[in-house]
């Protein structure tokens, strides 16, 4: 009896497992013709061979299935470390999805609302001012709303714009302190940072324009205020664990630190150069202060993890049985909401995400298809015409290649059916 016992037990684990990851194959192709998913192998090896990316790791799904993965040149090209498809990446403003899906989970709380000033949770923005291009300061014309971040349309940038970089300085924000979005050296909590944030001019007046910079940062600490818990808590408790992508993290333990793949910067002439040490180079995500959560740019992940977050994405709020959003929700994220003030050729921005409008927008991605970047040149594409999810990972800043929009194209070739 006994016996039979552990053998249930050991069947319901192994069945959870199969449930809550894909099933990985270096070699499965399906979903994508061979001999054009071969065109992408030769994409990836070239780049590599010629020096214009150290190395890179490339995920794509067909309806949840692996379609393709691969993992090619160094991860740490002095130091002889091969890449591989489990090295950890800092992903940088593809942290936004993870913050704004935050937010909207706690907006189905009724925690948080769309609509809602963000000085209900942060005092210094209840009278926020706007700069003109001349250094004059203006009050702005009306309070920043939860809505206004999460579509980058409040008028805040990253400070670096000549006419306020100075002010943004002064305040250990903007380019001169870091990389302006980069905050994992900053040995205060994020809210610290936004508190000051609040007090200094942003540059366009609030629904007035798309202006990419701290929105989603603002949003983290929204969600601190209104959870009572750290983002890094929430991100781990409400969407990471449930999900199984445990190596998504704001940093990583020190024992780790192999896995994490080496910054290289576009040199002069176009080859891959190893970035320096330090905040403006490989940054403190392993020896870092560990307290700032920076909901914009702070999280490190791998291909798979990040896959995985964006199928649940795709299939409506939900993966394997577990429920981070309800459907509405997702549909929210997942459509323009910023009208024309992001693009005019086709592109929206909806809340988390740059969404396809019209066909030929974006290479071959097709109408509803959603996605963005990092600034260490990391990209996704989820494109539901085609259940299709598309990763593409490397390490390089600054990023003078192209290899982002030839990549997309030739997963989309390879698409046949």
């Amino acid at each position: 009896m006994r016996r039979n016992a552990l053998s249930g037990a050991s069947l319901g684990l192994l069945a959870s497992a199969i449930l809550c990851a894909p099933l990985w194959a270096a070699d499965q192709r399906s979903g994508l013709a061979p001999e054009r998913a071969a065109r992408i192998d030769g994409l990836l090896e070239r780049y590599s061979a010629e020096n214009r990316i150290a190395g890179a790791v490339a995920l794509v799904l067909r309806d949840g299935k692996p379609a393709y993965e691969k993992a090619v040149g160094w991860s740490d090209k002095e130091a002889g470390r091969k890449m591989t498809t489990d090295t950890i990446f800092r992903i940088a403003s593809q942290t936004k999805a993870f913050t704004s899906a935050a937010v909207l989970a706690l907006m189905e709380e009724g925690k948080v609302s769309i609509n809602e000033p963000v000085s209900h949770f942060i005092a210094s923005f209840s009278k926020t001012t706007v700069s003109t291009p001349d250094g004059q300061v203006v009050p702005a014309q009306r309070t920043i709303t939860i809505h206004d971040l999460l579509t980058h349309t409040a008028g805040i940038s990253y400070g670096t714009e000549r006419y306020v970089a100075a002010l943004y300085e002064a305040k250990g924000l903007g380019p001169a302190a870091g990389n302006g979005w980069y905050t994992a050296d900053k040995d205060e909590p994020i809210c610290d940072s936004m508190e000051r944030l609040g007090t200094l001019p942003f540059v366009a007046q609030p629904g007035e324009r798309f202006v990419y910079g701290y929105n989603t940062d603002i949003l983290g600490c929204v969600v601190e205020k209104a959870s009572g818990m750290t983002l890094a808590d929430f991100a781990r408790n409400r969407i990471t664990e449930p999900l199984g992508l445990k190596d998504t993290r704001f940093f990583i333990p020190a024992a780790e630190r192999n896995r994490l793949a080496t910054v290289y910067a576009s040199g002069s002439d176009g080859k891959a150069v190893r970035a320096p040490e330090g905040p403006k180079g490989q940054g403190t995500y392993v020896d870092g202060p560990r307290k700032s959560f920076a909901g914009g740019a702070g999280l490190t992940s791998t291909a798979r993890d990040y896959a995985r977050f964006l199928e649940m994405i795709r299939r409506g709020g939900e993966l394997d049985g577990v429920r981070i959003l309800a459907p509405r929700t997702v549909q929210l994220m997942t459509t323009n909401q910023s009208g024309t003030l992001h693009s005019t050729t086709g592109l929206g921005f909806g809340y988390g995400f740059e969404t396809v409008d019209r066909y030929g927008a974006k290479q071959m991605a097709g109408v509803g298809a959603f996605g963005w970047g990092g600034a260490y040149g990391t990209v996704y594409q989820v494109d539901p015409q085609t259940k299709t999810v598309i990763v593409l990972m490397i390490q390089l800043l600054p990023n003078s290649t192209d290899i982002q929009d030839k990549f997309l194209t030739s997963v989309y070739q390879a698409i046949l059916d």
